[in-house]
This record gives C-alpha cells, structure tokens and sequence, in this order.
C-alpha cells in the first residue's frame, strides 16, 4: 500500500514537472530570417469603402475613429497576444491548430479546458473589430482585409456579369474566420443529410452522432422554442432571432403557406418548410466563433494565440510519414514548432488542403509537376461543392417604409437605436430575414428533402446604390448600372436562393510551391444541366410566390429590365434565365468536401471518419473541407459542430476526456 502511494506520488511530481518545463523560459522558439518567396509576400490593404450608413455612424461618440486610419474595419480590435510571462512561442506545444476560424475556435477552447495540454493556434488574420459586429455591415466586409480575396479561375459561361468574367469567393481571414464576415444564418443541416454521411462509411456521423454537439455549443434565445428539445440553453455560441423584422418577412411567411409551405423549426428534425432565420448574434451583435470560444479564454496560460501569422508548410517526417510540426512566417520572420501530440489543419476548405499539398501530401502527379517531394498520395481537393445563389432578381413595390433603402436608414437616429438597444434596421442581417426550403418540380430525391433554399429579403441590389452588395460580389459596373440603377429611386427587394445539391463538381490545385499565393481554384459552376434546370425551377417558384396576395397588396412587380448581354432572349423564357443565371453567379461561401472524409475503400477519402489524414501519422483536418457531400445548411454552424465532435475525437484519443 505505502509502495503504490509512493509510486503514485512520484508519477504526479513527474507529470507536473513535465507539464511546467514547457513553459520554461529557455524554451523559446528561435526564429529564422524568412529568405524564400518572402518578397512575393505583400499585405493586404482594403478596398475603398463607401457607405452612407457607415458615414453617419463615424459622426457618433460610439464610432469614433481617427481620421489617418488607413482601414477603420480594423479599429478597436480584439486583441490576441502572448500571456504575459512569455516573451514569444515556445519550441514545442502539444497540439498546434492551425486556423482560428469557425471549427479552430472552438478546438482551441476545447483542448485547452482543464490546463492538461499545451495549444498553440495560429492565425493568419487578426482579431475582429467593433464594426465587424455590426449585422448590416456583413457585405461590406468582403472588401476588407477580413478576407482573403479568393477569385475562382475563369470559367466561361458563369460569372458573365462580374469584373473581369470571374467570380470572386472571399473567405474569412481572422479570428474566428468566415463567421467574423458572414450573413450569420445558422442552420445545421437535414436529419438525411448526416445519416446519408453516415450510410456511406463515416460511422460516428449520423444525425443521432452529430446534434448533441450542436446542442452543446448553443445557447438559444428564439421566441417559442425555449423549451424545444433540439436548441441548447448553456452553450457559447448565442443563437437569436434577429430584432428587426420588415413588413416583408411577414408577406414571405404567409405567401409560403399560402403555396403550401408549414412554419417549422428548421433546426430541428421537422425542418421542411419556412421560418424566420436564426442567426448567429447576441442582442444585435455579432457572434463569431471567436467572440464565443476564444475571447473570455485567451489569457489561459496553456492557450497562446498568434495572429498575422501565415501557415507556410506541416512538417512531415517522409520515413515515418508522421506531423511533427509546422513553419509559418510572421513580421518577416520563420518559425519552426514542434507538436508534442498532432498537429491539426482547421483552416478552412482553401487553406487546409493548400497546406497539404505544399506539405507533400496530395495527387501524385500533381505534386511532382509543381516540384513537390510527394511524402503521401491523396486525392486532395480533388473534390469541390459549392452553393451557389442568384442574388439579381429585383421586385419593385408601389408603397414605401417596406424595404432597407440605405440613403433613408443611415439617420443617427438608427445609429442611437441600434447603439443603445441593440436593435433597428441596422440589426438587420443586410436585409435577409426569412428562409424557406422547397422541392422543385425538376427533383428525383424521395419525400420531403429540397433542393432549393429560398432566402426572403427586404432589399435588392438597388437598395444601397451599387455601393455596398453589389460591389461585394464583384458585379461589373456595366450590369448594374444598365439594370438597376433605374430603380434606386424606387422601393425593391429580392427573394434569393441557394442551390443546395448542385451536380457540378468543382477542383482546386497548387498554383506554385509558393505558399503565399492563393491556389487555382475551379467552380465547375452549372456544368452540369440539371444544376440549370434546378435553379431556372427556384426563379419560377419566386414568381410564384410573389404573384400570391400577401405580396401584390404591396404591389410588387418583377422588374423586367433585360440584362445586356441576354437581349437575344425572350425575357422570361428558360433560355433568358438561363443566360441571366450564367451572368450573375454567386457564391454563398460554402465550399466543401477538398478534403473529403471517407472510409478506407473511398479513392476520393482524405480523412477518415475520426479527422486523421490518411497514411500520416498524427495529423488532422478539422474544419468544413471534410463534409463530403453537400448539405441543407449554410456551413457555418457545421464547421463549429465538426470542431466540438473534433475535439473529443482528439481528447479520447489522448484520454484527455
């Protein structure tokens, strides 16, 4: 007995004395002088910002910034630095994140709960600032350094009407990532869409797998549904109804029922049918992953954070094929960290299989054409499914105080609303409010799974003047200016949709071994026919929907001013939608699957179903790039879910739980 208590008490000093050499000062990484591609490395500047609500809100006392900022996007940010007793990253941490977006955020708060293990999360972005929390604001942030300015090769026949032909697929760049620059809808996903997962291999991912870690990370104030089974009550990552509503959210809800569309809860299993969109903010603010999983965190000792700090490569033992750590560059100097346990890509669907690819991992041939030693032969980004949308449609109406019109809103009257209450039109979502799923005359699928997600707004491209959405897409000023300038001076609103099974499939591959240049990235878009037919199928259904009384007592109108370039057609005849299609493409930011989970007798699987890449020892992918075939869902809420169930897969692997 006083042998074991003995033995016990040394395997305690042990652990304890292991656990605080690592925060030895001597411990420092050594960084090195960055002398490859480091030339070709330039920062990123914003893009020219004109916004008249943005204007009145600078004149406030809660916005005011100095004049010489060069981007007031980046004004009064959140800050992640270094506990104070460190003078910099150590050597070696347990575990490395590399990515602090929706599914990093919340693996970093997860894995160093308890104080057991050692993160290090890097970032290449910086901490979100107090505009970024700002609901209307969402489309401008796509012109901000918050991004990366990701633009998909030129494809003909999409993006006809965006500049220069190609369409632009911006991703979050900061903490907390794509939710830092989001529409912040929250949904999950159907109940067939993860047993379909399931049924395919990915054991531990059916809908009975994954929706108690949905559950676990909300905390849900959604009117009617506080004693809903499906919704959590204590998690981090606030789930709200959005405060300002329009008399046109109402108009959507009733034209749906009267089509035949019942009111759910989409985020439960009934979920086919419409509702009011729940959103990711807390009492009108923003809620990133990073404001719910890392901010009260980031002065925990075991947790360092660096942002500014770009991932250039995981190191990789070739003869044992195991992670061993990463290099990254940040302020013009290399770093090399070791990772005691794994090493975790949570980079998002570019950027992680960027990073393995320029890591020796992906196809063969690939790899050995750009000059890369190939140390594992995987068929990454091999796969690529996006949603896409047509955001173009324009209604106008004969009556007035019903839509978003920017030159109206931006009052400092708003400004004191939204300042003091949290609420007003600029708690808007940029003016998407309602959600709706249908299934087209055009599907195969059985039962009550859609194809189409309708999205009912109370603005259109006309609405703030050029200026702001259609600027954030990319749209040519040829198109806009032709089609939608003339009604600026008139009320108008769209009703968009999401395209949430498209057949296209799309690509991406290394551009160079350089790692500070973006990859080549293929859409595919509408390669596929069915694709087009789905979606000409949504316009008809919208047309529709808005011909029913609870839109017409508004006056609603098509606006039927043809688009340049399809003047050949007959407007509202297939072909012309066909071509109006095929010049406003837009994506919803929802790339998938580049690194696709799959069992072992999947050729296409990059992980397996517990995240670890396969053929390399003691390295993941955790972020949305798994998701191996599309899903009813805007992917945010999926990434922070994948990082919970991540999380525990890594934790019960290192009997952490």
């Amino acid at each position: 007995m006083r042998t074991t208590l003995l033995v016990y008490i040394v395997l305690i000093k042990g652990a304890m004395t292991s656990n605080n050499n690592i925060f030895l000062s001597n411990n420092y990484s050594e960084p090195k002088p960055c002398l490859n591609y480091c030339d070709d490395h330039f920062p990123q500047t914003g893009y020219p910002l004109k916004s008249r609500i943005l204007d009145v809100m600078l004149k406030t006392p809660m916005y005011q910034f100095e004049k010489p900022t060069p981007n007031i996007f980046a004004s009064f940010k959140d800050n992640y630095e270094l506990p104070k007793e460190f003078k910099g990253p150590l050597k070696e941490y347990d575990f490395i994140i590399v990515g602090a977006g929706s599914a990093g955020s919340v693996l970093a708060s997860r894995l160093s709960e308890g104080k057991q293990v050692s993160v290090l999360l890097l970032e290449a972005g910086q901490g979100e600032a107090i505009l970024t929390g700002v609901p209307i604001l969402a489309p401008m942030l796509q012109r901000t350094n918050y991004v990366w300015p990701y633009l998909m090769e030129y494809q003909p026949g999409v993006c006809m009407g965006m500049e220069n032909g190609r369409c632009f697929w911006p991703r979050g760049k900061a903490v907390g990532g794509t939710s830092v620059v989001n529409y912040m809808i929250y949904t999950r996903g159907f109940k067939e869409d993860w047993d379909r997962i399931a049924a395919k291999g990915n054991y531990g991912w059916s809908y009975d797998d994954v929706i108690p870690y949905y559950i676990k990370s909300e905390r849900a104030k959604l009117r009617g549904l506080n004693k809903s089974p499906w919704h959590g009550k204590d998690g981090e990552l606030s789930v709200e109804d959005v405060p300002f509503r329009s008399k046109l959210s109402k108009a959507f809800m009733d034209a749906a029922k009267l089509l035949g569309q019942r009111q759910v809860d989409y985020n439960s299993p009934d979920s086919f049918g419409s509702s009011y969109i729940q959103a990711t903010i807390s009492k009108g603010i923003r809620a990133s992953s990073a404001r719910a999983f890392l901010h009260n965190n980031k002065k925990r000792k075991n947790l360092h954070i660096l942002t500014n700090s770009r991932v250039t490569r995981v190191i990789i033992d070739p003869y044992t094929k195991t992670a061993i750590g990463v290099e990254f560059e940040r302020e013009g100097k290399m770093y090399n960290i070791t990772a005691r346990k794994e090493v975790i890509l949570s980079a998002g669907p570019i950027e992680s299989p960027h990073l393995l690819m320029l890591s020796g991992i992906g196809p063969r041939d690939h790899l050995q054409s750009m000059g890369i030693d190939v140390i594992q032969d995987l068929r990454v980004g091999e796969s690529l499914y996006d949603h896409i949308s047509f955001p173009a449609l324009a209604f106008t109406l004969n009556a007035t105080r019903l839509t978003l019109v920017e030159r109206k809103l931006a009052t400092l009257d708003n400004v004191v609303q939204y300042t003091q209450y949290g609420d007003g039109p600029m708690s808007s979502l940029a003016g998407v409010e309602t959600l709706g799923y249908i299934k087209t005359e055009v599907s195969d699928e059985p039962g009550d799974y859609p194809d189409i997600e309708l999205l009912g707004s109370c603005a259109s491209l006309a609405s703030d003047e050029g200026d702001i959405v259609a600027r954030g897409i990319r749209m040519a000023d040829w198109l806009y200016n032709d089609v939608y300038r003339p009604i600026e001076n008139v009320e108008s609103f769209t009703i968009l949709f999401m395209l949430l099974h498209p057949k296209s499939k799309g690509h991406l591959k290394l551009k160079s071994k350089n790692p500070f240049e973006q990859p080549n990235l293929y859409g595919n878009y509408l390669t596929h026919p069915k694709d087009v037919a789905t979606m000409i199928a949504a316009i008809r259904y919208i047309l529709r929907l808005v011909d029913t009384p609870p839109y017409q007592k508004y006056g609603a109108t098509l606006h039927t001013k043809k688009f340049p370039n399809c003047m050949s057609y007959q407007f509202n005849s297939d072909a012309y939608w066909e071509c109006a299609i095929r010049t406003v493409t837009s994506t919803l930011h929802h790339q998938i699957a580049t690194c696709k989970m799959g069992p072992p007798q999947d050729p296409e699987a990059v992980v397996d179903p517990e995240l670890r890449v396969y053929g390399i020892k003691k390295l993941r992918v955790i972020d949305s790039g798994v998701i191996p075939q599309t899903i009813v869902a805007h992917t945010n809420a999926p990434a922070i879910m994948i990082g919970e169930k991540g999380a525990d897969l890594i934790k019960r692997t290192w009997g952490l739980l």
